[in-house]
């Protein structure tokens, strides 16, 4: 799947960044400069791909 930053634009003005493809917390290290650009942040929705890969390098971690 290839990595892609969606904005989106409500008819009010409100905005949403959605990113698609990156796992763990490299997608808020993607999106941090649109988000700064856009202002201030008001709610944030993890998806399963940012826990997933979390849950995964923390049993990685245990093993070793």
């Amino acid at each position: 799947m290839s990595k892609t930053i969606e904005i989106t634009v409500s008819p009010t003005g409100e905005t949403s960044v959605t990113t698609k493809g990156f796992t763990g917390s490299s997608c808020r290290d993607a999106s941090k400069f649109i988000e700064q650009a856009l202002g201030q942040q008001t709610s944030e929705t993890l998806t399963a791909e940012f826990h997933q890969t979390a849950v995964t390098e923390q049993q990685q971690q245990q093993r070793s």
